[in-house]
């Protein structure tokens, strides 16, 4: 046998399709097995893969929600005081350095994309870290300042 190629790969004995349409000896002929009239004797009677048999398909059924904003917010980071706390604890950063946008991309708790990070206070912060972010909310602010540590709006 020749080598395995695209252009002469066959189908085993007894795969192929049953001949259609090939005359009266061959058991399949005149309505060629699609019976008499009707859209499924047609040529080009193929149905759409979503077909359900006439019963309302899945995708009606469904109702629509949410929308894609027009604006791109993909630039935006959120990071909460858990994650900088988590980062404190495996001495990824310490309360000497200051904690800064190039910083938090380094150590990869925001994606490189990024060109804006915003502070949430999810979580308890006991170091006392100097913060450099571009949005902080109230909550996060008092309690970075309750820990000992700074916010700087950048």
């Amino acid at each position: 046998m020749s080598s395995f190629k695209l252009n002469n790969l066959k189908a085993r004995n007894g795969i192929d399709k049953k001949a259609i349409g090939r005359g009266i000896g061959s058991g399949c002929g005149k309505t060629s097995t699609f019976g008499h009239k009707g859209g499924k004797a047609r040529s080009g009677r193929g149905k759409v893969c979503w077909f359900e048999g006439g019963q309302m398909p899945l995708y009606r059924r469904l109702p629509k929600r949410g929308f894609t904003s027009l604006q791109d917010k993909s630039g935006v980071a959120c990071i909460n005081l858990i994650d900088l706390q988590k980062l404190y604890d495996k001495k990824v950063i310490t309360a000497k350095e200051d904690v800064t946008v190039d910083v938090l991309k380094k150590v990869g708790l925001v994606r490189e994309t990024a060109t804006t990070v915003r502070l949430l206070a999810k979580g308890k912060l006991s170091a006392a870290l100097k913060i450099s972010v571009n949005y902080a909310t109230d909550a996060a602010v008092r309690e970075v300042e309750a820990a000992g540590g700074k916010i700087q709006i950048v």
